[in-house]
């Protein structure tokens, strides 16, 4: 006997998923479509995907910067604007720097600048031991290193005033705001990796400050920020030595802030 061919409705795919509010319904449906072996499953898939779970979730991966990413549910999803951010911390980076990615999630800026700047030394850190497996899962292969801790203190001490480096896609959401976030986000990822305090800028105030204590004289760190709070942020590096620059791409809708220690 011949096998069942499997041949969705991808018309009726796309109805539904545009039906949900799925902007991207054509590109979701050939998504969903290639990651199901059965109807059944497509089935299963699509429902879940109307009910509201991130479409990176429910595939196991997501692309940023051109990499594929594997993404474990509850993770933070990397977004395309944090592309802002590998660029310009790519852009201050130096030759073979040592570099540390804070609130790596799933790594993915880690991967990314494995790649374009053969770093001497790549780490990743996260306090959320979710996305530390899933980190791993994504740097094991490459032999970099993925601590679980709280900021700096995840990481080994003989690297304190020696990284190039260090890049923090921190939370800077403020929490009053956090109700307010589309579901996708507020609902199936860590809260941790979406709060950023009062003002949003909780955590990024403590990367500054551990920042002017791990960089090496000349190193830099860069972050994703709002552009609404990017010029508090500046002054927080700059109370802490740091010399801040802040970058716009109206494109992305991103807002990057780089500090350098002098020196």
């Amino acid at each position: 006997m011949a096998p069942t061919v499997f041949t969705p409705d991808r018309p009726a795919l796309v109805r539904r998923l545009r039906a949900a509010g799925c902007v991207f319904a054509e590109d979701e449906a050939d998504l969903l479509i290639a990651a199901a072996d059965s109807a059944d499953a497509l089935t299963r898939l699509v429902d879940r995907r109307v009910a509201g779970l991130p479409l990176e979730h429910l595939l196991g991966w997501a692309e940023f910067c051109g990499r594929r990413v594997a993404v474990h549910p509850g993770v933070f999803v990397p977004r395309a604007r944090t592309a802002l951010l590998v660029d310009v911390a790519a852009s201050v980076a130096g030759p073979t720097p040592a570099v540390l990615d804070l609130c790596c999630g799933s790594g993915a800026a880690a991967l990314v600048l494995h790649d374009r700047l053969s770093p001497r030394w790549l780490a990743a850190a996260d306090i959320d031991p979710v996305a530390v497996a899933c980190a791993r899962r994504n740097l094991d292969p490459l032999g970099v290193p993925v601590y679980q801790g709280d900021l700096f203190d995840a990481v080994p001490a003989g690297w304190r005033g020696r990284l190039d480096l260090v890049v923090a896609n921190a939370p800077y959401v403020p929490s009053g705001a956090v109700a307010m976030l589309p579901a996708e986000a507020r609902l199936h990822e860590a809260p941790v990796a979406l709060d950023g305090g009062a003002d949003g800028l909780a955590v990024l105030r403590r990367v500054a400050a551990g920042a002017a204590e791990w960089l090496a004289p000349g190193g830099h760190v860069a972050v994703e920020v709002s552009a609404a709070q990017a010029p508090v942020l500046c002054a927080v590096f700059a109370a802490a030595g740091l010399d801040p620059t802040a970058v716009r791409d109206e494109e992305w809708e991103a807002t990057a802030v780089t500090a350098r220690r002098p020196g």
